[in-house]
């Protein structure tokens, strides 16, 4: 049963710590941006929540801490 969440949509992710740029490819389609303050942003097109729980899964491979994940608006 398709609902909301099994759209196309995008999600940002936050990290504690930076994220070498190494890691691009490994990502994907993800924007990877480095903040100031030592965190990583990641802005994540996702096709459905699986694909949006893989990514999360590759985030917990990495061992950086996950600060939040959150869904936004499309730019």
């Amino acid at each position: 049963m398709a609902n909301e969440l099994d759209r196309p949509m995008v999600y940002q992710i936050r990290l504690k710590g930076h994220l070498g740029p190494k890691w691009a490819d490994w990502f994907g389609d993800v924007t990877i941006t480095l903040e100031d303050d030592g965190e990583t942003l990641l802005t994540c097109p996702v096709v459905d929540q699986a694909a949006l729980h893989g990514l999360l899964r590759k985030i917990r491979d990495l061992g950086m801490p996950l600060i939040f994940a959150i869904r936004v608006k499309p730019p």
